[in-house]
């Protein structure tokens, strides 16, 4: 098996020439000291007027995309670039270097979006400041691009150069940073390229794209100084690539609940050809959805904790104060939801997956599905796509060479083309896993991935991208069928280590 050749993609206008996927290994972790360091004390101070030179639109773009964003309406954003002119003054109009747009979700892990927006409107401008609240990134690929576009049409040349040199930042947790790169590929389908390449700021709880891509595990103690550092690294560093994830479910017709931002109900269109010689059947009517996932999907017992948390976090906003915070409820759900301890008496079903879930994967180069056993004692399935996980652990483990060539695996990378399934059992195991005491159960390597879920007795199953947790319906006599295949575009980041 050979790892994939990285895709080397030059935009005609935006000269994004995406370099290899960094080694993740060594910014896994972000200890105290790292925060510390990020407050800029031992760093190269950012000097606030030439931060603005760099990344900063003229003052007709820029209020061109926010009126085209806020109307949802890219005329509105022209007529708004033309009065704008009327209103430069002398070096309004500078070479545009790097510019960059911010999006801030308020609600990520402690709270420190309104903070940090009020800090960025000081540093670049408002107009190019997005609250998620407010503002969904698709209206900002749909509506803000395209009037750039529309400029550029008209031979604005400063519009054109804009456009091809964008980069955005998320300021978020791994669930934000994916619902934007989702936006982003649009682009893609729409042949609308250059796609904008994204930094991170970290916001979240586990932080686990920002932990690969160089940009830290936590917000850091002097974040008013490391937010101009970051802003000004967004506009300098090097672009790699991110393999992305489709995962399609098809189940019989109803709902889920409470659908996250990573799914999206499409029409049942493209059926799932699943073999009879498996005892499958999909029914006649049936609800599908699709969604994108970067860093991992898993199903079973960490995504129920994962659920637990989400609502607690949105019921009681006030106990979410930040990183630690947040793993002290999730070290508390994991305690009540029966993961460390199951009695002997309970039923069957409570005590692994292997009852509901059938697993399938195709190997590289194969177009045959081949059933791969699932482990009695796995009560939480993962599928990871980087090398960190859970904030920063290595749950796959550096592994050694005569044991990646027993068992047919290659050294995983972010941009290979495979992802790798491994299983968490009861919560004792998953604790020494997360402490890196022990590795988590190599399940396989693949390069497409298919489940099958039954009910039996459970009449749900819980399951989680990204960090973002959902119930999924199960009945008895039916198949819900999750399918798992690569995105066949990367999305774009820009490499923070560097």
């Amino acid at each position: 098996m050979e790892r994939a050749e990285a895709e080397v993609e030059v935009a005609a206008d935006g000269g994004h020439t995406p370099h290899s996927a960094p080694s993740t290994a060594p910014s896994a972790r972000v200890s105290i000291w790292e925060s510390v360091r990020a407050c800029g004390v031992w760093g190269k101070e950012v000097d606030k007027a030439e931060l603005q030179r760099q990344v900063v639109m003229p003052l007709y773009a820029r209020r061109a995309v926010a009126a085209a964003v806020a109307a949802k309406d890219e005329a509105a954003g022209v007529a708004a670039a033309a009065a704008a002119k009327g209103e430069e003054v002398e070096g309004d109009e500078v070479a545009v270097v790097t510019p960059i747009v911010v999006f801030v979700n308020s609600k990520s892990g402690g709270r420190h979006g309104p903070e940090l927006k009020v800090r960025l409107h000081e540093l670049i401008s408002k107009e190019q400041v997005f609250d998620l609240s407010v503002v969904k990134p698709s209206d900002f690929v749909h509506y803000g691009l395209s009037c750039l576009e529309r400029l550029s049409d008209q031979g604005d040349n400063c519009a054109k150069d804009i456009r091809g040199k964008l980069r955005i930042v998320v300021a978020g947790g791994d669930g934000t940073v994916g619902w934007v790169l989702g936006c982003l590929q649009d682009l893609y389908r729409l042949k609308r390229e250059p796609v904008p390449p994204t930094g991170i700021i970290p916001l979240g709880t586990g932080n686990d794209l920002a932990r690969s891509f160089g940009w830290g595990g936590s917000f850091p103690f002097g974040w008013r100084s490391a937010v101009k550092r970051s802003l000004s690294k967004a506009g300098t560093a090097p672009i790699v690539h991110l393999d992305s994830w489709q995962a399609v479910i098809t189940m019989p017709e109803g709902e889920i609940e409470e659908l996250p931002h990573a799914l999206k109900k499409v029409e049942p269109t493209d059926r799932l050809e699943f073999s009879k010689e498996n005892g499958s059947e999909l029914p006649e009517k049936a609800s599908c959805y699709k969604g994108v996932f970067y860093n991992y999907l898993s199903i079973g017992m960490d995504a129920q904790v994962a659920y637990g948390f989400h609502h607690l976090r949105d019921e009681k906003p006030y106990l979410a104060q930040g990183p630690v915070a947040n793993k002290l409820i999730y070290a508390g759900y994991s305690c009540t939801q029966g993961w460390f301890c199951t009695p002997c008496t309970a039923s069957p079903q409570l005590r692994g997956l292997r009852n509901i879930l059938r697993l399938y994967i195709k190997r590289v180069n194969c177009s045959e599905w081949e059933q791969i056993q699932m482990p009695s004692s796995v009560r939480s399935l993962v599928v990871l796509n980087l090398y960190n996980y859970g904030s920063g652990r290595h749950p796959w483990g550096n592994l050694k060479p005569d044991y990646l060539e027993k068992r047919g695996f290659v050294e995983a990378h972010s941009d290979d083309g495979l992802i790798e399934i491994f299983g968490l059992k009861e919560g004792w195991h998953a604790s020494l896993v997360m402490a890196e005491l022990i590795k988590a159960k190599h399940i396989a390597q693949a390069a497409a991935i298919k489940f099958e879920m039954r009910g039996g007795e459970w009449d749900r199953a819980y399951v989680q991208m990204d960090g973002e947790p959902w119930k999924q319906p199960l009945i008895q006599d039916q198949s819900t069928i999750v399918e798992i295949n690569k995105v066949p575009y990367h999305s774009l980041m820009i490499n923070g280590e560097q």
